[in-house]
C-alpha cells in the first residue's frame, strides 16, 4: 500500500485519465458524420490510431501509456503491473473515457452528434461474431504492444509508439465494418 502514497503512482493515475480523454476525444470526434454520406473508416481508424501512437509517445514514460483498459489487464496479468496500479488505472481510464466522450458531447453541434460514434454490429453479423472478432483483434493489439515494448526486443523501444498506433488502425480497419 506504501505505492498509493507515492507521487509517482498518482502521476501515472492522472496521465491515464487524460490519455483516456484524449483519445476517447479525438478517436470519437473523428468519426461523427460532419458530412453527407457515411463516415470514413480510413479517417476514422488513422485517427484512433494516431491518437494511441501520440499518447503512448508522450505519456509511456509517466504510465506506460496504457490508455485502454484491454492493455492494463494484459499487463496485470501478465504480472507486470500491481493490482493497486491496475486498479487505479481502470478507474482513470473509465472516467476518463467518460469525460472525453462528454466534452465531445459538449462541444458538437446536435445534428452532427448524431450516436457520438457509437458503433453497432452489422445486420449480417450476430453477437457470437461480433465477440469473436473483438477478442481476436484485441488480442492481436496486446501481442503488439507486449512485443513492440520488450527489453529483448532487437528494435527501438523509443519508437514503439508507432507499431501500437498502427496495429490499432489495423484493428479499426478490420472491425468497424
Amino acid at each position: 500500500m506504501r505505492e498509493l502514497r507515492s507521487s509517482a503512482f498518482w502521476r501515472a493515475v492522472l496521465a491515464e485519465f487524460l490519455g483516456s480523454l484524449l483519445y476517447a476525444l479525438l478517436g470519437l470526434g473523428a468519426s461523427l458524420r460532419w458530412a453527407p454520406g457515411p463516415p470514413s473508416v480510413v479517417g476514422s481508424a488513422l485517427a484512433f490510431g494516431l491518437a494511441q501512437t501520440t499518447l503512448v509517445q508522450a505519456l509511456g514514460h509517466v504510465s506506460g501509456g496504457h490508455v485502454n483498459p484491454a492493455i492494463t489487464l494484459a499487463f496485470l496479468m501478465a504480472s507486470q503491473l500491481s493490482l493497486p496500479r491496475a486498479l487505479g488505472y481502470l478507474l482513470a481510464q473509465v472516467l476518463g473515457m467518460l469525460a472525453g466522450a462528454g466534452v465531445l458531447y459538449g462541444v458538437t453541434p446536435g445534428p452532427v452528434r448524431g450516436t457520438l460514434g457509437l458503433s453497432a454490429l452489422h445486420p449480417g453479423v450476430g453477437p457470437g461474431q461480433g465477440t469473436v472478432v473483438e477478442l481476436l483483434l484485441t488480442a492481436q493489439f496486446v501481442l503488439c504492444v507486449f512485443a513492440s515494448f520488450d527489453d529483448r526486443h532487437d528494435g527501438r523501444p523509443a519508437m514503439a509508439a508507432v507499431p501500437v498506433g498502427f496495429s490499432l488502425a489495423l484493428g479499426h480497419l478490420f472491425g468497424v465494418r
